[in-house]
């Protein structure tokens, strides 16, 4: 009885605060997709979204591409009746009309409840995924889930000082980049003057991540960019035009340069990749711009590349 007061008192307080869900919602570092997290729940450790103390129930929130809303909102509407004993719903939140489904599954060897909930957003889609174990199941119920879904908000613009800081290095110098994108919380982020709407190839961008070990021998290394520049994303008909040996603030590093097209319109751009290696990680900048603008581009990269410092 002394376990079950708690809880029962526990249940009856989410539940009384319902109807309250809808001012307070809070957005991930960097995500532009937020909600009210049931009471119990708090920001989460080791991913973008909340968890419980005991890390058991778990909310994770996160982005996809624009076109993923759609494609779901259509699969619904062809089959309304879902698949696999997985019946489809929706309900309208303050982000515009949500998609989820609700099922049961195996965390291990642990009994769960999984839902899992899409949203529109504006050069996205945003999307939850909740994992609740059976015995929380009373306490964090479907409606009570629901509820939550509910207070699904999405905002246009992640400002960009919180973008910066889910990076595990500082850049110093934006060289004017009109638009600050995060593409994965705390690992990569893009800096460009163009937007999702219209693409970013048309205009200068650049992206900034770390990747994991890279080779320690020069000859090992230089291989190693020259690879990794001709599997760039998007970009087609790739020519390495360059591949030295530099130092970036003092560390080693390697120059590759390449011209190719890219995007939708098939763009001539120009492209440099600067891998400036470290011990367990190294940061990789890829920055590309369409050839009638890359002198003036060129620069701007060089500025944001020679302002990235570590954090500490």
């Amino acid at each position: 009885m002394k376990l079950i007061r708690p809880l029962a008192a526990l249940a009856l307080l989410i539940a009384s605060a319902l109807p309250a869900l809808a001012a307070d919602a809070v957005f991930p570092p960097g995500l532009r997709v937020g909600m009210v997290p049931l009471i119990g729940l708090s920001k989460a450790k080791t991913f973008p979204g909340f968890e419980s103390e005991d890390g058991g129930v778990k909310v994770l929130v996160t982005e996809l591409p624009p076109d993923a809303y759609g494609e779901v909102a259509n699969a619904f509407k062809a089959n309304p009746g879902g698949t696999g004993g997985i019946k489809p719903d929706k309900l309208e939140t303050p982000a515009g009309l949500a998609y989820y489904t609700v099922e049961t599954g195996k965390a291990g060897t642990e009994t769960v409840k999984r839902y899992s909930m899409i949203v529109p957003g504006t050069g996205f889609s945003g999307y939850v995924a909740v994992q609740i174990p059976e015995n929380a199941t009373k306490i964090y119920s479907d409606e009570a889930v629901r509820q939550m879904f509910a207070t699904a908000v999405t905002r246009k613009e992640v400002p960009v000082d919180e973008q910066l800081a889910q990076m595990p290095f500082r850049i110093t110098d934006l060289a004017d980049f009109k638009n600050v994108r995060t593409l994965s919380p705390g690992a990569s982020i893009v800096l460009a003057d163009g937007d999702e709407t219209t693409g970013f190839e048309p205009k200068p961008y650049m992206i900034i991540g770390m990747i994991g070990a890279t080779p320690q021998q020069a000859d090992d290394r230089a291989r190693f960019a020259q690879e990794a520049a001709m599997q760039i994303p998007g970009m087609r008909e790739s020519r390495i035009t360059m591949s030295e040996q530099i130092r970036v603030n003092g560390q080693p590093a390697m120059e590759t340069r390449l011209d190719g097209v890219s995007g939708k319109d098939k763009t001539q751009v120009t492209v440099v990749q600067w891998i400036r290696f470290g011990g367990g990680t190294s940061l990789r900048i890829i920055a590309s711009a369409p050839r009638d603008q890359w002198s003036e581009a060129f620069t701007r990269f060089r500025a944001v590349r020679d302002g990235i410092q570590p954090k500490g």
